[in-house]
């Protein structure tokens, strides 16, 4: 035997919608070999549906740039300067220049739109401590953010300003046994 009950309505409020707050994650080490942990954790994410954007600022190729990006995952959009060379100091040329400027300009825009949750900025403190991209931009971008979007910034020597904004920091060392 089933018994029914009858119970009245009950008013829900739907108009609360809870977004989680995106978290700013620094990954630094003394070396410059971590790149994998990062783009691990990029491939598994787009894997799992969610967009993601990877800009290297200092890896430059062949018909690159913001105009060609490479697709993985169907998820993961990477971005690199459209430059022949990776830059390794900040005496640029005029056409290099230009290439880091659109890079950066197309990633603030990027950002800006909303339209990935996790954002990685491949060896940024490299490229502040050339001169390349300014600080005061990057604080910027990232307090300007849409709130859902998880930013990742890598390289070494994060600067200090970056570290405090930041919510979660990994420092990767290398353990060397006598």
């Amino acid at each position: 035997m089933v018994a029914q009950l009858d119970t009245p309505p009950i008013a829900v409020d739907h108009s609360f919608h809870h977004t989680i707050e995106g978290l700013v994650q620094i990954f630094t080490a003394p070396h410059r070999s971590f790149f994998t942990n990062v783009m691990a954790q990029a491939l598994r994410a787009a894997g799992q549906g969610t967009r993601v954007l990877v800009v290297q600022f200092l890896k430059g190729g062949i018909n690159m740039g913001h105009q060609h990006p490479m697709h993985l995952c169907q998820n993961l959009d990477w971005y690199r300067c459209n430059l022949p060379r990776c830059i390794d100091t900040p005496e640029l040329e005029t056409v290099e220049m230009q290439a880091m400027h659109d890079l950066w300009h197309h990633t603030q825009t990027t950002v800006a739109a909303g339209e990935y949750a996790l954002v990685i900025l491949d060896e940024l403190s490299l490229a502040l401590h050339l001169n390349l991209i300014p600080e005061s931009e990057v604080l910027q971008l990232i307090e300007q953010r849409p709130r859902h979007i998880d930013m990742i910034l890598t390289g070494p020597n994060m600067p200090p300003s970056l570290m405090d904004v930041a919510d979660q920091i990994t420092e990767l060392r290398r353990n060397i046994c006598p």
